[in-house]
């Protein structure tokens, strides 16, 4: 267990700029999103879901936040499109975590928002393990409902974020954490 918990305490984000290919092998790719859905999922609602964006997939889902994008800020310079075009391109494979809460009597909706969170970081984990690099990021586009209904979320479903996926050029610096004093207290 000493490897589990030296691995946990220096565990990395990778800057999606950062990462090249390969991506995960599909043997991997199904390895990572077993253990992103092996969460706490209080009555066994599966309240997540993903989307995977591989090759051709990534530039198509740009074009979505680019066309998006563009809509809503008319007056954007081009490069500024362009810019969200590349949005899932830096990573050669991105995963989407869909937040997809199920109507319960006894499980909210918010606890189910909390155990897609836990799919997320799982996902980030797992890739982590295998020795990919991996960033959970969001955007703007993460909570626009344009660009949802593109994707083709449901109208109660919500993004967690896009999990950017490949193998790190360089390894991550260490940035600063916060003092346990300053974020523990004892009741």
């Amino acid at each position: 267990m000493t490897d589990v918990v030296e691995f946990l305490k220096s565990r990395r984000s990778v800057k999606p700029r950062d990462m090249t290919e390969p991506a995960p092998s599909p043997a991997d790719l199904d390895t990572i999103l077993t253990i992103a859905a092996r969460v706490p999922d209080h009555g066994k609602l599966a309240p997540w879901r993903f989307i995977v964006f591989e090759g051709d997939a990534r530039a198509r889902a740009g074009a979505i936040i680019a066309e998006v994008f563009a809509q809503k800020h008319p007056d954007a310079a081009a490069a500024d499109v362009e810019a969200e075009r590349g949005a899932l391109l830096q990573a050669p494979l991105v995963v989407a975590v869909v937040s997809s809460p199920k109507p319960h009597d006894r499980v909210p909706a918010w606890e189910q928002q909390l155990s897609a969170g836990a799919s997320a970081l799982n996902l980030v984990t797992a890739a982590t393990a295998l020795g990919y690099g991996a960033n959970w990021l969001t955007g703007w586009f993460a909570y626009d409902r344009d660009v949802m209904d593109r994707l083709g979320l449901k109208p109660e479903e919500k993004l967690a974020g896009f999990i950017h996926i490949g193998t790190p050029q360089r390894h991550s610096s260490e940035r600063p954490r916060p003092a346990l004093a300053e974020i523990v207290t004892r009741f």
